[in-house]
């Protein structure tokens, strides 16, 4: 993507497909509220066969202060990918040869958690957060999941994997899952991180790429 107006265009896209605003957040790597704005910002100044205007690129200009990560070179290539899950592999090696069980985050988390489970040559689970079904109000009221399809958590030790971090808040809600269902998350890791974080709850977070804004609050 090359600039705000195809992001709102890419919200768009999504929204008409019937995804929620927190799908739409994982889909374009960005935050709840950053997903509501540009279906918002849609819905306001998009019309059939329009193209973007001055008066939609002035007014994305005034939009919430995000960043947006699209790694999509390389999740379009399975061997850049094999390549990318071997490197994050690498960051969680060093907590030793014991944890058997890697969980990824859904939906881009999944993917890249397998690659790194074979890696490791450990299990493999998945968890849904909350925000694939936020579309607006307070995220506490719902809930996620974990599948069925993939393996338990119970009295195991395991990493948590995801593409990016955004604000925390998904990486902290797998956490408590994972310690209420009785396991226990040694450690994190990502492809990039917006927060810059060290630990989330008190497990260690790696990521290969950490982006900062630096700039002037307003």
């Amino acid at each position: 993507m090359k600039n705000v107006d195809d992001l709102i265009e890419s919200a768009a896209e999504l929204a008409t497909r019937g995804l929620s605003k927190g799908e739409i957040a994982d889909e374009l790597n960005v935050s709840r509220e950053t997903a509501s704005w540009l279906v918002e910002r849609s819905d306001a100044t998009t019309q059939p066969n329009d193209q973007p205007t001055q008066e939609t690129t002035a007014a994305a200009r005034s939009g919430p202060q995000d960043i947006h990560v699209d790694w999509s070179a390389i999740g379009r290539d399975s061997k850049r990918m094999g390549s990318i899950a071997e490197a994050m592999a690498d960051l969680l090696a060093k907590h030793g040869e014991d944890v058997d069980l890697t969980i990824g985050i859904e939906k881009a988390g999944g993917p890249i958690a397998t690659l790194i489970a074979r890696e490791l040559e450990t299990d493999l689970g998945t968890y849904t957060p909350a925000k694939h079904q936020w579309e607006e109000g307070d995220i506490e009221d719902l809930g996620g999941t974990f599948s069925r399809n993939f393996a338990g958590i119970r009295d195991r030790e395991c990493y948590v994997v995801d593409d990016t971090i955004t604000s925390g808040t998904t990486m902290r809600e797998t956490i408590d899952a994972i310690r209420t269902e009785g396991g226990e998350p040694l450690a994190c890791v990502v492809l990039a991180d917006k927060q810059g974080l060290e630990e989330v709850e008190g497990v260690p977070v790696y990521s290969l790429l950490q982006v900062i804004s630096v700039g002037k609050e307003e």
